[in-house]
């Protein structure tokens, strides 16, 4: 009985590895009969130009906006900063970045600061959220 037990499993086994010929081939499956991959289109609120040679770079840009109005949509302005924020800022050197700063990014002895409830309500917002409001935040004077 176990031998007619072998015997099958040894024959359905055999059978399975029968069929199409050209599945031994070494032919791999066409990937563009799987799956069709749509064309690269540039999105039509893409404002973004190429750098002009010898333009002065945009460096009065304020990031900050930038991003805000990036996530939220035109017409969003961050929050204003407090009289304390700002002398912080001042006595820090913020107007007068250091230009080796990118090579000290990675460094473990970097400083980093907790921006607080702004930076979370930023980004706790729904994905997707096109609304100016949801960006409003009062700060207590």
């Amino acid at each position: 009985m176990r031998n007619l037990l072998i015997l099958t499993v040894a024959a359905l086994a055999l059978t399975a590895c029968g069929g199409k010929k050209d599945r031994l081939s070494g032919r791999g499956p066409d990937e563009l009969a799987i799956a069709r991959g749509a064309p690269l289109v540039v999105p039509p609120d893409f404002s973004l130009a190429p750098p002009k040679p010898g333009a002065p770079r945009a460096m009065g840009v304020d990031s900050q906006a930038a991003a805000m109005e990036a996530l939220f949509g035109p017409g969003v302005k961050p929050p204003p900063k407090s009289a304390a924020e700002q002398q912080l800022l001042d006595r820090a050197g913020a107007n007068t970045p250091d230009p080796a700063v990118r090579s000290q990014a990675g460094d473990p002895r970097t400083s980093t600061v907790n921006k607080g409830v702004f930076l979370q309500e930023v980004l706790a917002a729904p994905v997707g959220v096109r609304d100016s409001k949801v960006a409003d935040l009062t700060v207590p004077q």
